[in-house]
């Protein structure tokens, strides 16, 4: 035992001579958010040297990441007869603590128990919503580094992880039990298992940062709000707290050779093309880039510049929207008999100053304009003439001079009287003389309805057309107690009527009915 520990002594000052010891120089991987864990077996099985040249092989794996909250996070479980989280995600959130923890990292030796290990991953730290637990909503990463000698049967364990959506990777200092761990990793099998020996780690470091970075890799600078000359740029503000700004440079992509002079530069990071320089203080986390080309590409690289840390450059392309004229659709709603309602569209108030609407009646008639802001998709039309239809034309002028216009028709409601006066004056036994008022304008005649009231003659029923000069008519051979209707009719409507009941007392006998 004793020898155990002197061994493990002196490998641990080799481990702190060999460990870098300022981080910052190593510039930061701000590439990436979601929470790493690394699943370390410290049983009996591995030796004092074997477990610290994997200690030493995280502290470089881990090195350049930059850790926080909404970057990534990082937690360490050992494997030994009772398993031990040495720290979880929300320990470590600097370089300088992480190394320090992991030089400060013993073995555990005893039994490889990776079973009771894996259910404590599960549901300690790889489970959102525990203590020590991943976020929710971001990448999760188990990194199982293992001898490979009698691991128990992970197979379980390790499909309920993937299952809830953990990404499992595995290095093997070992050659045995291949298949369990293929079978046990999430493909692509070729980049997420790897056998190594245990002198020959760093062979493997980069690829397998790489590929931990392909898992949790984070859209850092993202294009939102595109439109025809307009584009909005979001980052992380990793700079936040700390004394800096972000350079922003961003200009066409280059369809030809590299342009001559220029105040503005060129730039390798936009194709030799011309670029535009705009800087954003440390805390902020997005602009607006304006006076864009329509149905151009562009390349934008944002550079967090800080004496304090060294941060990676990030770009990203976008190609703003085709040119669509406005107006590019006219529609008309809220028709009443004195007004109506003009929408139009698309809106492009980057790009339009104002909406001017003209309308006037067909096929003369006044014409009348009005004008509307470039924020303004719609206006109510007023003080129209009922029954009439209206050409309405609406133009975008832009702020390039140019204007462009779409026409439609608007139609008003009618207006529709009801009928100002009815009687009804009996001749004779089974006749009536109807008699009524009309003459509004835009009457197009009258609808005349008479129909029996009594149940034994509801059979007896008849409706005409009148034209628009009748006032009267004469009715003949209606049942007792016939119900008559006028009502005016207008070009697009009928307008309400009136009724009277046609009583025939002297004569009801004759007909079967009793008064």
């Amino acid at each position: 035992m004793d020898g155990h520990i002197l061994t493990w002594m002196m490998l641990a000052g080799l481990l702190r001579i060999s460990a870098p010891q300022d981080s910052s120089s190593e510039g930061v991987l701000n590439c990436c958010e979601g929470d790493v864990l690394f699943l370390v077996d410290s049983s009996g099985s591995v030796t004092s040297y074997e477990h610290l040249r994997m200690l030493s092989f995280l502290s470089e794996l881990l090195l350049p990441f930059s850790l926080g909250e909404d970057q990534v996070r990082v937690g360490l479980l050992q494997v030994g007869t009772n398993p031990r989280l040495e720290f979880g995600f929300n320990r470590h959130v600097t370089q300088n603590g992480l190394q320090r923890a992991l030089k400060n990292v013993r073995p555990l030796r005893g039994d490889t128990n990776t079973v009771e290990a894996l259910k404590m991953a599960q549901q300690l730290v790889l489970r959102p919503g525990t203590q020590d637990g991943a976020r929710a909503g971001l990448p999760r990463v188990l990194v199982w580094m293992t001898d490979g000698v009698k691991p128990g049967d992970v197979t379980g364990p390790m499909a309920e992880l993937q299952k809830e959506g953990v990404a499992v990777l595995v290095v093997s200092t070992g050659h045995s039990n291949y298949k369990v761990l293929r079978e046990v990793v999430t493909p692509p099998v070729e980049k997420h298992l790897y056998f190594v020996d245990i002198d020959d780690m760093s062979i493997i470091k980069d690829d397998l940062r790489n590929a931990i970075i392909e898992i949790i890799r984070a859209e850092r600078l993202q294009v939102r709000d595109v439109s025809t000359n307009a584009a909005t740029l979001h980052w992380r503000p990793v700079l936040s707290g700390l004394t800096g700004y972000y350079e922003i440079r961003f200009g066409q992509v280059s369809t030809g050779g590299a342009g001559g002079g220029g105040g503005s530069g060129t730039s390798p990071s936009t194709g030799g093309s011309h670029y535009q320089r705009l800087t954003q203080p440390a805390e902020s986390n997005s602009i607006r880039l304006t006076d864009l080309k329509p149905d151009t590409t562009y390349n934008v690289k944002l550079t967090p510049e800080s004496n304090e840390l060294a941060f990676n450059a990030l770009s990203v392309s976008f190609k703003t929207k085709p040119e669509v004229v406005s107006p590019g659709v006219v529609t008309v709603s809220e028709s009443g008999q004195t007004s109506v309602r003009v929408s139009w569209g698309p809106l492009q108030p980057e790009a339009v100053t104002s909406y001017y609407v003209e309308y006037s009646a067909l096929p003369r008639g006044e014409l009348r304009t009005v004008t509307v802001g470039r924020t303004q998709n719609s206006t109510l039309l007023k003080d129209l003439r009922p029954g009439s239809t209206y050409l309405v034309t609406v133009s975008a002028r832009y702020a390039s001079g140019k204007e462009k216009a779409m026409s439609v028709k608007a139609c008003t409601q009618e207006v529709t009287p009801a009928l100002a006066d009815l009687q009804l004056t009996t001749v004779g036994s089974d006749s009536v003389q109807v008699d009524w008022k009309g003459g509004v304008d835009g009457l197009r005649g009258y609808w005349l309805t008479w129909e029996a009231q009594q149940s034994s003659a509801r059979d007896q029923r008849s409706s005409f057309y009148l034209p628009p000069d009748s006032l009267s008519t004469r009715l003949t051979h209606l049942p007792p107690s016939a119900r008559v209707c006028v009502s005016p009719i207008y070009q697009t409507a009928r307008g309400d009527g009136l009724c009277c009941t046609a009583q025939f007392h002297s004569e009801a006998l004759a007909y079967g009915y009793q008064s």
